[in-house]
């Protein structure tokens, strides 16, 4: 095992913990990336950071194309290990970065998948009014009404929520706070989930401060999420595989499409940088599109 090399990506993931405060999901997606680096290096016998050569590290990326990675994953990777040794750089322990003149693979921007308005009604209708079925709809309605992430969904407490003003509050990637406003039916729902279903619920683990309980009492997890959103999507014959991120797309598009400020969309989606809330646009433009084909005799 390359153990020196090892131990400093280990501060680097600690340096990712406590200063820039990512979530334990992208600290895990990292950790993945930068250890696929390190079994490769000790195959090649280099074991400390100062041996890593920008042809060492061409030859990794060179292997994940040869495994069929896709270009998206290929590029994600370069991307963690090019903030790796920047660290590096920044803690001077090294003095040339290897990734400075590698480029990063060529991508498709893929337009992320929506929901119609009529899908999104279908599937809330899906949701059961008996067991914990208000709860599956008050956070069908929160995933859809907010466009929050699915990690920022199950991360919320009964103390995120303020009913009565229709804000609730999140913390997001990189451990950024915003408020984001709650639409009349995600209040109403929520306030019925509270008062009942949570509330019996609750007798099992009094202490629990989650919004959202499992049947036993405990904070409902993100795996649990994708497979009742996957039963609905079912239950509603909705042909397209959906999952919790399907809504935060639909939600910021159909905002946009009913004239939203882009600003406005970044604000509530909470994305760090307007870029990447601007592939919203792509979508209504291929929106657009569509509808000009179908419709206008000389397309």
């Amino acid at each position: 095992m390359a153990q020196a090399l090892q131990e400093k990506v280990e501060e680097f993931l600690s340096y990712l913990d406590l200063e820039r405060g990512l979530s334990e999901a992208t600290q895990e997606s990292y950790r993945r990336d930068l250890y696929g680096l390190i079994h490769f290096l000790t195959t090649k016998k280099i074991s400390r950071i100062q041996q890593v050569s920008t042809e060492a590290i061409r030859e990794f990326l060179r292997c994940e194309r040869d495994a069929k990675r896709s270009p998206a994953t290929i590029a994600r990777r370069l991307s963690a290990i090019r903030g790796c040794f920047r660290f590096f750089i920044a803690q001077q322990w090294i003095k040339n970065n290897p990734t400075e003149f590698i480029e990063t693979p060529k991508l498709w921007q893929r337009l992320p998948q929506t929901l119609r308005v009529e899908e999104i009604e279908q599937l809330l209708s899906t949701a059961r009014l008996e067991s914990l079925g208000l709860r599956d709809l008050a956070m069908l309605e929160l995933l859809y009404g907010t466009g929050l992430r699915v990690s920022e969904l199950v991360s919320l407490n009964v103390s995120s929520l303020n009913l009565d003003s229709g804000f609730l509050r999140c913390i997001g990637k990189g451990n950024k706070e915003r408020l984001v406003p709650l639409g009349r039916q995600a209040v109403e729902v929520l306030g019925r989930y509270i008062e009942t279903e949570r509330a019996e619920v609750l007798k099992r683990h009094p202490q629990e401060t989650a919004l959202f309980l499992n049947r036993w009492g405990a904070r409902l997890t993100r795996q649990r999420v994708f497979q009742l959103l996957k039963l609905y999507a079912k239950i509603g014959q909705l042909a397209k595989k959906i999952g919790p991120h399907t809504l935060r797309h639909s939600f910021a598009t159909h905002l946009l499409e009913n004239g939203a400020d882009l600003r406005i969309v970044q604000e509530l989606l909470g994305h760090a940088n307007i870029t990447t809330t601007q592939r919203y646009t792509h979508v209504d433009r291929a929106r657009l599109k569509s509808v000009h084909e179908n419709f206008h005799p000389r397309a």
